[in-house]
């Protein structure tokens, strides 16, 4: 059940009596601006921290722990043109228990209160909060870069894409962050509030006409709606961007980013799935098996899709004198997959870890949620698994050789040991 509550603002009604626990999570999206990106994250932070009623950390969980130990959360992320601040909630249903606790509706009220009553007062977050918190962000910042295989990925999606919005975290910047006030920063949040598009999805063994009287009680106002895709496409490239940085690490790492010109839930995706996997997203994939268990070239070796961007990744750990060898050898295996060169076994072998990736996400809420969130980003049809299956099971050997010939390597980042 999918209700308008007013415009701009969705409830999502989920009910099945799979699980034992009720999922609530709030969705706002905006597009991604890197003007917005680091407010958003630190937004998210201090939600997560505190409220008016519940001014400490102490006091937040004392609520939660009287819930039955329920868990709350937020988060930030990114896909593709958008930006996503999320809150969720995991209740334990109050069918369950022995008491006559009513915690759904203690649930909503929480994130009724965390929502619109934040520790702020006068127009200003609490400073002592807001301070905590930026260090925290701070040092979250710090870790990324202590972290190389991460550092990596955001150095390659730094060259990877021409449009600075696309090159930034979800998580935003530490130079943004030194810019932001207590003031400024609410202010924010009240634009967030405003002027995002949400979705709220609940998911569980629930009354929808309960459901929703509960949520037309958070009287969200209407908001503009302008038509915009989800989808961000990055240009062919002409020439390939190579870059390669030196600090004081032991295990070099190689990173490599294509272009693909497969979008999320479009006809070539499932095709691209099974490309992915057999190329280098399973252990039994060209990546793995011939760059790091047989020709001992890599530490680890692996491939990821971004379908929101049209885009490919390879991640490699490796000695630094072996990046000619790596970049070869990699570039051999995507030869060997736009020629057909991989066995029926193989492709087999892989649509089944799909299916079975598929099936393990069934038992968390929040995965099911995630999927459905996704394909209404891109206005697609909601898929059952078994009709997801369906897709996977039916990709053809053409219409994988046909994605691998869509590849094009882009860019390229070495991060590698000082020389000595």
């Amino acid at each position: 059940m999918s209700i308008q509550l007013n415009e701009g603002v969705h409830l999502h009604v989920l009910p099945t009596k799979k699980y034992k626990t009720i999922r609530i999570m709030l969705k706002f999206r905006a597009p991604l601006n890197k003007k917005t990106i680091t407010k958003r994250a630190m937004l998210a932070n201090l939600l997560e921290t505190n409220s008016k009623k519940y001014p400490t950390q102490t006091a937040l969980r004392s609520v939660l722990s009287n819930m039955y130990g329920a868990s709350f959360g937020t988060g930030v992320s990114k896909k593709g043109n958008t930006h996503i601040f999320s809150i969720s909630l995991n209740l334990v249903n109050e069918k369950y228990l022995s008491k006559g606790d009513n915690v759904l509706q203690e649930g909503i009220d929480f994130l009724k209160e965390i929502l619109f009553q934040p520790n702020a007062e006068n127009g200003h977050f609490h400073e002592q909060t807001f301070k905590r918190e930026k260090e925290n962000l701070v040092d979250y910042y710090d870790s990324l870069f202590d972290d190389k295989q991460t550092y990596a990925s955001l150095a390659l999606q730094e060259l990877l894409f021409e449009d600075v919005n696309q090159q930034i975290p979800s998580v935003g910047s530490k130079e943004d962050l030194e810019e932001l006030s207590p003031t400024s920063l609410y202010d924010y949040y009240q634009e967030l509030l405003n002027q995002d598009k949400i979705d709220i999805y609940l998911m569980g063994d629930v009354d929808e006409g309960e459901i929703q009287s509960a949520f037309e009680q958070f009287n969200f106002s209407p908001r503009e709606i302008v038509p915009t895709s989800s989808f961000y496409a990055e240009k062919e490239p002409n020439e390939v961007k190579n870059k390669t940085e030196e600090q004081d690490i032991i295990q070099a790492k190689f990173n490599l980013g294509y272009t693909t010109s497969v979008f999320y839930h479009e006809p070539s995706y499932y095709a691209a799935q099974v490309f992915n996997g057999l190329f280098g997203g399973f252990p039994h994939s060209k990546l793995f098996m011939n760059v790091r268990e047989k020709e001992s070239l890599a530490y680890y070796a692996s491939s990821s899709l971004d379908t929101f961007r049209g885009m490919m990744t390879v991640q490699t750990g490796i000695d630094k004198q072996k990046v000619d060898q790596v970049q070869e050898i990699i570039a051999l295996q995507l030869k060997e997959m736009q020629a057909g060169n991989f066995t029926e076994e193989a492709v087999s072998q892989t649509k089944e870890m799909l299916k079975n990736q598929l099936f393990q996400s069934e038992d968390n809420p929040g995965s099911v949620i995630e999927r459905i969130y996704a394909l209404q980003l891109t206005k697609g049809k909601i898929l059952t698994i078994d009709e997801w299956v369906k897709r996977i099971e039916k990709v053809t050997k053409e219409e994988i050789i046909e994605v691998a010939n869509q590849v094009k390597l882009k860019a390229t980042f070495f991060l590698t040991a000082e020389a000595k």
